[in-house]
């Protein structure tokens, strides 16, 4: 798959996402993976920790039929702070944070 534009780099990722579909383990890989993509490709990186919890999730779910949501919420949360260990370590953090319990 192209990973030329914003809109296939996320189209990209969904499709990762529903061929493997496991949160534990498998949503921390497909967002790093997802970064190192734009870090690429854009020279950006999404800023986690502006991404709702619940929001994440719900727009995950909803780009099996329509992967909308998931641009439009991740799109404002882009940064060129590639470089940034603080970004970087909250990427981690908030990842762990999605896969948790309530």
């Amino acid at each position: 798959m192209p990973e030329d534009t914003y809109d296939a780099i996320v189209d990209k990722y969904v499709e990762m996402n529903a061929t493997h579909p496991f949160m534990e383990g498998n949503g921390r890989s497909t967002r790093i993976w997802l970064d190192l993509i734009f870090k690429k490709r854009m020279k950006m990186c999404v800023d986690w920790s502006q991404i709702d919890k619940r929001d994440y999730l719900d727009a995950m779910i909803a780009s099996r039929l329509d992967n909308t949501k998931i641009r439009e919420l991740l799109k404002p949360a882009l940064t060129n702070k590639i470089d940034d260990r603080e970004i970087f370590m909250k990427g981690i953090d908030y990842s762990y944070y999605y896969e948790q319990e309530e």
